[in-house]
């Protein structure tokens, strides 16, 4: 059983459906820490609802990005994590957890890669009025949204469609795409 941990900013919703996927028995992984950089975020909630760990912190409380991801290995190293799983973590990732975890970080984004990377994808795609847009799981590198593909899947774009049910789209594909490729990631590690 592969030891996670799983970063988030948000709501969690990404992360609600990689523990119900785990509560099911389908996804065989143990989320031993959630990590989110906003201290009362709806998935610290989340988290404590399912009896998950939580290391939350601040960025601006510490004197560099160096300094606090210092501390998020620690925190994972106590924890016993192998693998990270990013689930709208809104920062990118540095050197010290790049070093710590190579390989073995992976994010899920809100278009195909490499089309629309970064903060507000399906704003990007809504306003550039794409016919399809979708959702991109990757490996995590230096890059913003550069690392290898693992998985894509593509949202067709409505004519009628409004930013909110594109988003509504975009995130039922999620919730079933990540999981899912999780599943297969860690049957053949």
């Amino acid at each position: 059983m592969k030891k996670i941990a799983v970063f988030a900013s948000g709501s969690g919703s990404n992360f609600q459906s990689i523990v119900d996927e785990i509560d099911s028995g389908m996804l065989q992984a143990d989320v031993r820490l959630l990590v989110c950089d906003r201290p009362g975020a709806r998935v610290t909630e989340r988290a404590e609802a399912a009896g998950i760990p939580v290391f939350s912190f601040r960025a601006k409380e510490y004197e560099s990005k160096e300094a606090f991801e210092g501390e998020i290995v620690r925190e994972l190293r106590a924890s016993g994590v192998e693998f990270i799983v990013l689930a709208g973590y809104m920062r990118l990732i540095g050197p010290t957890l790049l070093e710590a975890f190579d390989g073995k970080i992976v994010n899920i984004h809100p278009s195909i890669l490499p089309a629309f990377p970064g903060k507000d994808a399906i704003g990007q795609a809504f306003d550039g009025g794409v016919k399809v847009t979708g959702v991109t799981i990757h490996y995590v590198d230096a890059g913003m949204d550069t690392g290898e593909i693992i998985a894509q899947e593509a949202v067709t774009v409505e004519e009628d469609e409004t930013r909110e049910s594109l988003q509504r789209k975009i995130q039922a594909v999620e919730h079933r795409l990540y999981p899912a490729t999780l599943r297969d990631m860690f049957r053949k590690k």
